[in-house]
C-alpha cells in the first residue's frame, strides 16, 4: 500500500533524523523542519519524512552541504524548483539512522518561496480538519488511480495537487497579510 495510516511514529523518526543531521552542522545558525503529510497529525502519507534545513545567509549554504556531504549525502541540485536544494543519500557511507529511516532532505533559504509553500501547507492542515481530509481524500483517490504506482502516484499528485497547495496558501497569505494590516 502505497499510502500508510498516520502514526506518532513519523514525529521520532523526524526527531531522530533531525539529531543525527544537527550533530554535524555546527557553527552557523540554521533551522531543521519536519514539512509534508508526515508532519500533520492525523494525516495518512507515504511513509516518507520530508526535511527542510533552513538558513538566513546565503554564504552558509557551503556550511552545510559540507556538512551533509561529511555524513554521507550527495547534492542532487534544485530538481527543477528555484531555491530549493535536494540532497540524497550517496549508498557509499553508512549512517544507523539516516540510511534506515526513509526521508527526503531539502536545502532552502529563510525566506524562500519553496520553504515558505511547505510550512504554510503543514500549518495550515495542522489546523483545519476539513482540509486535511480533503487532501488525504484525494490522496487516496490519486494512490487508487496510480494503481499504488509510486511514481505514477508523485506524478498525478504534481498534477492534480497543486491548485489545492495554492489555494491554501493564498488564504493563508491573505489571512497572515490581514493580520498585520491590523497593528
Amino acid at each position: 500500500m502505497l499510502l500508510e495510516k498516520y502514526t506518532s511514529n513519523w514525529i521520532l523518526y523526524f526527531a531522530k533524523l533531525k539529531g543525527a543531521i544537527e550533530n554535524n552542522l555546527t557553527g552557523f545558525e540554521y533551522q531543521i523542519e519536519h514539512i509534508g503529510s508526515t508532519a500533520v497529525p492525523n494525516l495518512d502519507a507515504k511513509p516518507i519524512i520530508d526535511i527542510d534545513i533552513s538558513y538566513d545567509n546565503e554564504s552558509d549554504f557551503e556550511k552545510i552541504k559540507s556538512g551533509l556531504l561529511k555524513i554521507g549525502y550527495y547534492h542532487n541540485g534544485n530538481q527543477g524548483i528555484e531555491n530549493r536544494e535536494v540532497f540524497k543519500r550517496n549508498k557509499k557511507t553508512s549512517h544507523p539512522i539516516l540510511d534506515t529511516i526513509s526521508h527526503h532532505l531539502y536545502v532552502c533559504l529563510k525566506n524562500s518561496e519553496p520553504l515558505q509553500r511547505h510550512l504554510l501547507m503543514r500549518n495550515f492542515l495542522r489546523n483545519d480538519d476539513s482540509a486535511r481530509l480533503q487532501y488525504q481524500t484525494m490522496k487516496y483517490e490519486l494512490a487508487k488511480k496510480a494503481n499504488q504506482n509510486k511514481k505514477l502516484y508523485a506524478a498525478l499528485k504534481e498534477l492534480n495537487t497543486n491548485a489545492f497547495i495554492d489555494n491554501i496558501i493564498q488564504k493563508e497569505r491573505k489571512k497572515t497579510s490581514n493580520k498585520q494590516s491590523y497593528r
